[in-house]
């Protein structure tokens, strides 16, 4: 069951990641708040499928550092990850609604966190 759960969280997370590197590409019509959302989404997803590899309970939570707060423990390598993850934090919720808005530069850089990230935290997972 666990593996399964594990599995689940890889796809969805992949579905994120897939999209912020396709909406990422757009020249016409950018959508910079949905590139920086999905790749803030891909990267949490990671992060949940981590937890639940090491049976870690977390909370039903959007806040990177929270969940790297959680699985620092069992992995101190986590850690190493904490100014990628602060780069794409703020992208959770707040980009979803009126007040926030990413530039195109943002959304560059958050795809690049996005992609250091996974790397990492695929390694982790053993993938």
């Amino acid at each position: 069951m666990n593996g399964q759960a594990v599995e689940e969280w890889v796809a969805k997370a992949e579905d994120n990641y897939l999209s912020a590197l396709t909406l990422s590409r757009r020249r016409r019509q950018p959508v910079p708040d949905v590139v920086c959302n999905q790749c803030q989404q891909c990267v949490e997803k990671y992060l949940k499928a981590f937890l639940v590899r090491h049976n870690i309970y977390f909370p039903k939570i959007h806040d990177l550092i929270q969940l790297e707060e959680l699985a620092v423990p069992v992995n101190e390598e986590i850690h190493s990850l904490h100014e990628l993850l602060l780069v794409l934090n703020p992208y959770g919720i707040d980009i979803r609604y009126p007040g926030l808005k990413a530039s195109l530069e943002e959304s560059r850089e958050a795809v690049k966190a996005m992609k250091r990230l996974r790397h990492h935290l695929r390694l982790l997972l053993g993938l």
